[in-house]
């Protein structure tokens, strides 16, 4: 990874950290995520007209149908594991990507891995499985409905990053005349056609009244919690355009030490000494990566 793509993925992953905090901190999960459609849906109506659809391959247009799927049942389990767990046990179980990704990143796009940066993915996915250890957390505990869904959600991520990577690195090698930036019509693309898949989906267990309620009270912190993860994965699609999705994936879990002091200090919450050491060892792959992830 150049030194400009490292940049961009780890201000993407306080962004993210910073827009998880907010939404276990919210009073229902599920809602505040409901809320965070709204301006996703204006935003597109008002800049999508703008692109020029016939520059986009029909490869891509693929990539958005199965990333479309994969963001929104993301969304949704992610939604139902905060309702049930802590940030601190959901997030690195939700954000162990790096334990599969290069699994299928590999053979789907042929991106080559050096030893460092295997090494360095190695140490992450280690770091992750101690982060979900917790003072009084055993093995039982990972059949909980709050782990249950972090792993859905975890597969979902999978999912969507693979997509992802590959309507990215589509794009940039198409021309483009929008005004819009490619990585910014792309999210506003899939971000309104999750939400089409993602809305149903929550309705089915939250009434519209609930909605509404919410919306009076925590519509502009849902709102500006969006705003940051719409910076966020914008740098991570930028970086999508040109780094191996291997490596962008391993250095953007550095948002599970942010998670971590943001549960603390925010949420109250009390991680135990392994998930402290897991933090440590992220810190260790991010520098693996960085120096000889090339």
């Amino acid at each position: 990874m150049s030194p400009v793509e490292f940049a961009l993925v780890l201000i993407s992953a306080l962004l993210h950290a910073g827009w998880s905090a907010s939404i276990k901190g919210s009073r229902d999960p599920l809602v505040f995520n409901l809320l965070q459609e709204l301006p996703v849906i204006v935003l597109a109506a008002v800049t999508l007209p703008f692109v020029e659809w016939s520059e986009i391959p029909a490869p891509v247009w693929r990539w958005l149908a199965l990333t479309s799927v994969a963001h929104a049942y993301y969304f949704y389990w992610m939604s139902l594991a905060y309702e049930h767990g802590d940030l601190t046990l959901v997030y690195p179980i939700a954000r162990s990507t790096p334990a599969l990704l290069p699994l299928l990143a590999v053979p789907l796009f042929g991106e080559p891995v050096s030893a460092g940066g295997a090494l360095g993915i190695a140490v992450v996915v280690g770091g992750m499985w101690l982060v979900h250890l917790g003072p009084r957390l055993g093995w039982r505990d990972f059949g909980s409905p709050a782990a249950r869904y972090a792993y859905l959600t975890l597969a979902a991520t999978v999912g969507y990053s693979l997509a992802d990577k590959g309507a990215m690195a589509g794009l940039a090698q198409a021309p483009w005349s929008s005004p819009i930036p490619r990585a910014v019509a792309y999210f506003l693309l899939l971000s309104a056609t999750s939400a089409v898949i993602f809305i149903p989906l929550a309705l089915r267990r939250r009434s519209l009244r609930q909605v509404v309620s919410a919306a009076r009270t925590d519509l502009g912190t849902a709102t500006a919690a969006w705003a940051a993860s719409f910076l966020g994965y914008g740098l991570i699609l930028k970086a999508f355009e040109t780094a191996p999705a291997s490596y962008v994936v391993a250095v953007r879990q550095t948002s599970v030490i942010f998670t971590v002091l943001l549960g603390v200090s925010q949420l109250r919450e009390r991680p135990g000494r392994p998930r402290v050491v897991g933090s440590l060892l992220t810190v260790a792959c991010v520098a693996l990566i960085a120096l000889f992830g090339t």
